[in-house]
């Protein structure tokens, strides 16, 4: 028996949103106990003053980055991480209640695996509402490169050994979306790794028709590409067979697909033709195969294209 408390390093990298900041650092220090040490690092990678005041508010140490973008501001988390496990959380985010203890445990019981995987819960950009716990346990007798390349763990439910960071190195900085996927996809080709069916993580979801969510979502895509199938290439035997691998791109760029065509109904109903328009054809180049599926199958999908096309009438901005 421990009689003495597991020290966890907790990497937030904060855009500047002080008060969504705070909820993610009170849900962290709400899994304290006299088992469980925390060491929130906060990151600072946004242009808010207030964001050092809610880190020292919540006791968390701060860092104000130097080096921009998701994949920067985790490095300098690892840089900065002295516990004896790591785990991550955006700032939008909130830990669960059943977070942390079920992932150290099985990395006390088992020395050889590197990292832990929880479920996420998709919540809606107020925390109202929410979905059930994702994903589905792991198929048995798969590998951990093909379980990690199967579907992408959300980073808020990830907690690490510290001594992987020497083996697998950083985050890659030359990536803006994907990064944190690509880096545990790298992992997962050295260390073992576990998936553990307990809610970890309330992931707040961007509601579709935002044009700031809609830019992100599309200049995220190329990365997605280039993570997949540089580690599709750098995998080796620990690679799926290949038809898995099509397949799995296929679903991951069909799900792309969905959120731009349902982006698109929603601003083609606040009468918007022209982002209507744009979402469209985003949604054509993820994937035209479900776009057309789409469009086969749903009768709003087919008036939502005859109204974005119209250009005569309504609102086209």
């Amino acid at each position: 028996m421990r009689d003495f408390p597991t020290k966890v390093s907790v990497i937030i990298p904060s855009a500047g949103h002080p008060a969504m900041l705070a909820e993610a650092l009170r849900s962290v220090r709400a899994l304290e106990g006299s088992d469980l040490e925390l060491t929130p690092i906060v990151i600072d990678d946004g242009n808010d003053v207030r964001t050092e005041a809610v880190a020292a508010g919540y006791g968390a140490r701060y860092i104000r980055a130097t080096s921009h973008g998701p994949a920067g501001a985790r490095n300098a988390g690892l840089r900065a991480a002295s516990g004896d496990f790591i785990a991550f959380l955006d700032d939008d985010d909130r830990w669960l209640p059943g977070h942390l203890r079920p992932h150290i445990r099985v990395m006390r019981e088992r020395p050889e695996v590197g990292a832990v995987f929880g479920q996420v819960v998709s919540y809606d950009s107020s925390f109202e509402h929410h979905t059930a716990a994702w994903p589905d346990p792991f198929p048995a007798g798969r590998t951990g490169f093909a379980r990690v390349f199967g579907y992408q763990p959300q980073i808020g439910a990830t907690v690490v050994r510290s001594s992987v960071v020497d083996s697998v190195g950083y985050f890659d900085e030359a990536l803006l979306g994907d990064e944190d996927w690509d880096w545990q996809l790298r992992l997962a080709l050295i260390h073992a790794v576990e998936f553990i069916g307990v809610p970890s993580v309330a992931y707040r979801c961007r509601p579709d028709g935002q044009t700031a969510a809609d830019e992100i979502n599309w200049k995220r895509l190329p990365y997605f590409d280039t993570v997949f199938w540089r580690n599709a290439l750098r995998a080796g035997r620990a690679r799926p067979p290949w038809a898995v691998i099509l397949r799995g791109y296929l679903r991951i760029r069909g799900q792309v697909a969905a959120g731009f065509l349902s982006s698109a109904q929603v601003h083609s109903m606040a009468g918007d033709r022209r982002a209507a328009r744009r979402q469209l054809v985003r949604g054509f180049l993820a994937s035209p195969i479900h776009s057309l599926l789409w469009f086969w199958r749903k009768a709003s999908a087919r008036r939502t294209f005859l109204h974005a096309m119209a250009f005569s009438g309504g609102r086209d901005v």
